[in-house]
């Protein structure tokens, strides 16, 4: 599928990776706009995973929807310095992904969401073969949030948005999807915007910090807008 750079249509690259250079930043963010949050404007480097923390209900969450261009917003993203206005919604939120809660579940077996013979790290999340032949009501929570992971990186997202994706693990299974989050990162290679309200957790993965307070999103070392 095309996508426009400038004027000039370019073929999606067949892997689905899109250019990376150093300079544009992999991810751009200008002024955007979502309810109660002053314009957010930032950048995301291949590699980087920014955390962004801050009580409940101040917008978090409809942020990175915005990001993922689920939520109508003011302001202009850029992946790979490829606007999103340029590039289709669908294609924007495999390479944009977001980890959401709660994810949705359309088929009755857990394995229908995922691609016939597709490789899939199970074993490093603490998971079995046996959950893909599972109905997904059968499932724990912690159990679907691992396999919406799964299905998330199966889509090779060159940025993902994490929100709160550890909520319902415990400190074992945290600490896996940690490991795998950070692996991914690293080779992919992938920008990360991860939303977490446990402080170590922040210590543990964040190469760089936010908090939303006050319908401000300030960085650790300054304010991200005015």
């Amino acid at each position: 599928m095309p996508f426009l750079a400038g004027n000039r249509p370019v073929a999606f690259p067949a892997n689905g990776i899109l250019p990376l250079s150093k300079t544009p930043p992999l991810l751009q963010i200008k002024a955007l706009a979502v309810p109660n949050v002053a314009p957010v404007t930032l950048t995301l480097q291949a590699r980087e995973c920014l955390c962004l923390s801050g009580a409940s209900g101040t917008g978090k969450t409809l942020l990175l929807r915005a990001l993922a261009d689920l939520d109508p917003h003011a302001g202009e993203l850029l992946l790979a310095d490829v606007a999103s206005t340029r590039i289709s919604a669908d294609l924007w939120r495999r390479q944009v992904g977001l980890l959401p809660p709660e994810s949705s579940w359309w088929e009755v077996r857990a394995g229908d969401h995922f691609r016939t013979g597709a490789t899939l790290p199970l074993a490093r999340l603490g998971l079995g073969e046996a959950l893909l032949d599972a109905p997904v009501s059968r499932l724990s929570s912690g159990e679907r949030q691992r396999l919406a992971l799964l299905r998330l990186l199966a889509n090779r997202p060159r940025v993902l948005l994490l929100d709160e994706p550890t909520a319902n693990l415990d400190p074992e299974n945290s600490r896996r999807v940690e490991a795998l989050i950070a692996d991914y990162r690293d080779s992919r290679p992938a920008g990360v915007i991860w939303v977490s309200h446990d402080p170590a957790q922040v210590d543990r993965v964040a190469t760089r910090r936010a908090v939303l307070e006050g319908g401000r999103l300030q960085e650790a070392g300054g304010v991200t807008q005015p």
